[in-house]
């Protein structure tokens, strides 16, 4: 199985548990890596034998703009279902990072991984 993933895409949203958190858009960076099996797409060079990263992109971004959690543990556990019911892959990884969120840590947030066969 191979790996397509997208780095650093990095949205707008309102997320956290606080008072003042739900009255302002904060940015989460969100990294996913997607299983695929890219040899069709390899051998034919056609973007219609591949799952198609810029929809992806553009589907999370739309998502998660549009949505309003309170934890980053929630917003993960969407993406993933999202992605394994939206896009057909085997297996999604999401990281969810909420940058400045703890005083002096760069990040702060989750990594999940989830199948279509889970339960």
């Amino acid at each position: 199985m191979d790996t397509i993933f997208l780095s650093d895409l990095r949205v707008d949203t309102v997320v956290g548990i606080w008072d003042w958190e739900r009255k302002i858009r904060q940015t989460v960076s969100i990294d996913l890596e997607m299983g695929a099996d890219i040899r069709a797409a390899a051998a034919s060079d056609c973007i219609d034998d591949t799952l198609n990263y810029k929809l992806v992109a553009k589907r999370v971004k739309a998502f998660v703009s549009d949505s309003s959690f309170q934890l980053v543990e929630t917003m993960a556990e969407k993406i993933a279902g999202l992605i394994l019911d939206e896009f057909a892959v085997p297996w999604v990884q999401v990281r969810v990072n909420k940058p400045g969120a703890i005083r002096g840590a760069r990040d702060v947030g989750v990594q999940i991984r989830r199948s279509q066969t889970d339960d």
